[in-house]
Parts: structure tokens; sequence; C-alpha cells
């Protein structure tokens, strides 16, 4: 194949960059606030707006695609190559609130260019990195003479990411035949920095937990009972302390398992990027670092599992002294895992913790909301590859690679769909997602466009599907015959909104 000259490509981007960034500025006065109930008509114009725009792109299959809360909607483009690889594209369409009261220098929902910034809610998180991909499949087209993609291009975009994706997982398994893909691109992350461009290779997932701890019925007098009977806010102190090593490694005995390490490789890749962790510090409002022995902070927050005390509260907190045994207690934690880890089992083993851990003479219960599994990319996958190759064009310079400490809705794509998950943003940390305020660079976003422009070619030509290369996941962990499963009962038994609920008398 021959390769495009990338002025193709730019001087297409330049001639059609102001219509592009018209539309772009009527979809961000959309205020599709998925958390809002009273702007639910927004979110559903806000979809049927981009269905629209993208059927005149020249998707034959745009569609608004119903949930049981908001919509979202999908497209799709055949290459009409029956070898070419499918991508499906992720992103989403609602956003976070946003009101002038707020702080911010000007209508959230009114888009207004300062110098080299467009600053509207959704610029960058994520209304501007979905719809770089229309003017970056046109770019594609004009600049290769096709009159479709050269890869099997299909969008998924969610009505409800802002609000925690509470139906996302069930729409992928409702259309998992229509969404299968051989490479899943998530557009909704960002970049290091403006001047040093990279491609996030994994999330980490997500599980958290609440442990409500009862002792006495009631309140009862610490002089006449204290000292005799189990405190439940001690008992919490007690968990919550009990968490870390002196190590700081979670204590929790097989929280580790299957647990995917880095490799030398990676270590120094990560150590490649100009990481200031005195900067790093003022950003994170903290006065010093501390975790996992024998880890960077990068390590820490990218590649590594977690434990952390989310809150703690119990007993009397007006103001003076209350002197008591309070009746009860309660702890919420959460649990950031990494590839290699299965969900289930760090919920087995925390359920295991809590019960050896509980004193005689108190009652728990251990709920666990729903998890979110963690994702990590292999970095010889040809995909990424790809990728990698197509920003590096557009940047002109070499790219480096990141992870994101966060958890998202990039697992429930991989899960269902048995797709690698790739990341392509463009976003950087001055961009203000869910701030005042919010932004995107107008040249990033261009370079966003224009890496879009490459990528489809690039992986047309250098990855047929059917490798055997997967994305680490918890998933492929479970296949490769991770830990048993939870017992069905009554520890663990799911309660219709999905969560699962461990009670516990120890007596």
């Amino acid at each position: 194949m021959t390769r495009t000259p990338d002025s193709v490509v730019r001087s297409f981007i330049d001639q059609h960059q102001a219509a592009f960034l018209a539309d772009l500025a009527d979809w961000l006065r959309i205020p599709s606030v998925s958390a809002d109930p009273g702007r639910a008509a927004d979110v559903r114009r806000s979809a049927e707006w981009l269905a629209a725009k993208l059927r005149d792109t020249g998707f034959p299959v745009a569609e608004v695609w119903e949930t049981d809360g908001l919509p979202a909607v999908f497209a799709e483009w055949p290459s009409g190559d029956p070898s070419a690889p499918t991508v499906l594209v992720y992103g989403h369409h609602d956003v976070q609130p946003a009101a002038r009261e707020d702080g911010w220098a000007t209508d959230p929902f009114e888009p207004t260019v300062v110098g080299n910034r467009l600053y509207a809610r959704g610029a960058a998180d994520d209304k501007g990195q979905v719809f770089f991909h229309t003017l970056g499949v046109r770019a594609h087209l004009a600049a290769t003479g096709r009159t479709a993609p050269a890869v099997n291009l299909k969008l998924l975009v969610e009505g409800e990411e802002e609000s925690g994706s509470p139906h996302f997982a069930e729409l992928v398994r409702r259309e998992a035949d229509r969404l299968a893909a051989d490479v899943v691109i998530i557009s909704d992350t960002g970049m290091w920095s403006e001047t040093t461009p990279t491609v996030c290779t994994g999330m980490r997932g997500l599980a958290d937990a609440q442990i409500d701890l009862y002792g006495p019925d009631t309140d009862i007098h610490s002089g006449s009972f204290g000292g005799a009977v189990p405190n439940p806010a001690a008992v919490a102190a007690e968990l919550a302390a009990g968490l870390h090593d002196a190590d700081h490694r979670v204590a929790v005995p097989g929280f580790y398992d299957g647990v995917v390490e880095l490799t030398d490789r990676e270590r120094e890749l990560f150590a490649e990027l100009p990481f200031d962790e005195a900067a790093w510090l003022k950003v994170a409002k903290s006065y010093g670092t501390r975790g996992e022995a024998g880890y960077s902070t990068l390590e820490r927050i990218w590649a590594r599992p977690t434990a952390e005390v989310n809150g703690i509260w119990g007993g009397y907190t007006g103001p003076g002294g209350k002197t008591i045994v309070p009746a009860s207690a309660h702890l919420k934690l959460s649990f950031r895992l990494v590839a290699g880890q299965e969900v289930e089992k760090v919920r087995e083993a925390v359920r295991s913790w809590v019960a050896d851990r509980v004193p005689e003479g108190i009652r728990y219960e251990l709920v666990f909301p729903g998890a979110t599994r963690p994702c990590l990319t292999p970095l010889d996958h040809p995909a990424l590859q790809s990728t990698v190759r197509a920003m590096g064009r557009a940047f002109e310079q070499r790219i480096l690679f990141t992870r994101e400490g966060g958890s998202g809705p990039a697992a429930d794509l991989q899960d269902v769909l048995g797709a690698p998950v790739l990341f392509l943003g463009i976003s950087v940390p001055s961009d203000g997602w869910h701030s005042v305020d919010e932004k995107v660079e107008l040249d990033l976003l261009a370079k966003g466009v224009e890496t879009a422009a490459y990528l489809w070619a690039d992986l047309a030509e250098n990855w047929r599907p059917g490798g055997g290369q997967e994305c680490r996941s918890e998933s492929a962990a479970r296949r490769r015959g991770g830990g048993r499963r939870p017992p069905s009962r009554p520890r663990g038994a799911p309660d219709p909104s999905g969560r699962l609920i461990t009670w516990g008398w120890n007596s």
C-alpha cells in the first residue's frame, strides 16, 4: 500500500476545520447532563443530533439505541474488504453538570474560543474527542481515494458515562453481535502533556465495599460497660489499620493472586516520562508520597493494586464528649485492581479477611456494589503499534506510554466482545475535566483528527486479526484457570441491584 503524503491529510483538515468546529459547537450547546433527570430530554436530543451528523458524515448506519436509562448512539461503516479488521470506537455524549455560577468565566453551554482554546462543558470530556473521528474518517477517505474506510468502522457513544454507566454492560451484552470487533479504541482519555504525546495502554479495575459493624443494640454507658463488651468503632479502626502491612502492601491474604507484574521494559518506559513529583503533589493537594515499597509513584498509581479507606464513622461526633460504647460503626473501602486480578477472587479474599478479623460479639454486613474489571494491552500488540505510528505521524515526534490509574467501562467491552482495548485521546491535564472552564486545545484536537485519518489505513495494512494476541484482563486470567468461584449461598448472594452482600455474626 502506498503511503499517502501527510501534507494531503493536513490540507484536507485545514480546509474543513472551520465547519468542523462550527458543528462541534452546535453539539456542545446541548446540555446533555446525564446526572440531572431534568436534562433527560437534552441527553436524547444530543444522541439524535449525533446520529444525524454521523449519517451526514457518510456512515450508512447511525442509530439511537435505547437503554433502561438514557440513549446511546451506534454507527457502522463497512469496509467492503472481507479481510479488513473491525474497529469499534467508544466514547460518550453525556457531560458533567455545569453552571456559570459555579465559577465559569463564560457560559459552559455556549462554546467560546479564546486564542487556541475552545471552552465549553464537554469540549474535552468527551464530545470533542468523539467528534474528531468524524473529520478523521473523511480525511482518511479523501487522502486514500477510498469510498469506505480501510477498516470496518463502528462507533458506540454512550449516554450515561458521567453517571457511572449503570446500563452500559447490559447494552453491550444485548447488542454483542452488532458490536463485534477485533479491537476497541477508547477515545475518552488523555495525553501526558501538550509537549509529550502519549498512548495509554491500560486502566485499573475497581471493587468497592462497605462494612457495617453492630455491637450493643443501643449506645451504652462506657463507664458501666466499656472494657467488657466489643466496641464497633474500635473494630472499624482495627480493620482500617490492618488493611496494609509495614511495607504498605495490602494485607488481605490472596489479594495479589494473579497480578500481572510490570516488565523491566514497562518500568523503563514509565521512567522516560518527564514526571515532576513535587508538581504532582501540588495537583494532589498533598504533602508527601506513601505507598507500596519498591515502586515509583507512577508505578503505584498505574500498575499496582491498592486498597483505600474512603470513609470511617461511628458513635458520637458532635461537640463535647459523650462517653458511650457506640451501637454501630461503618467503613467504606475501595480496591483498585490490575491485570490478572479477578473481581470475584478479590471479593472472596476480602470476605474471608473480614470474617477472620471481626471479633466475637460483633454482627456485620459486608456489601459489594458493582465492580469494574482491569484492562491492559500488551506493548507488542499490532493494533497498539498502529496507533502509536499514526499518532507519531500526526505529532511528528516519538510517542511515549502511560496507563490510567482510574477505572471505566472499557473492560465491559473487552470482556463481552473478547477484543483488546486501546486508548486514543488528545486531552491534557489542564483541560479541566469535571471542573470549571473545561476546554480543549484546538491544535491538539486537530492532531486527534490527523491521527484518526492515518490510523485506519495503518491497521488495514499491518494487522489481520487472528494472530492470537489478546488484552490481558480478568477474563483472560479466568481462562488461564484462575481461582474458584465464590460460594453461591448465602455469602456473596446478589441482590436485585447487582450488589453482593455478605452477612456475618461472630459469637
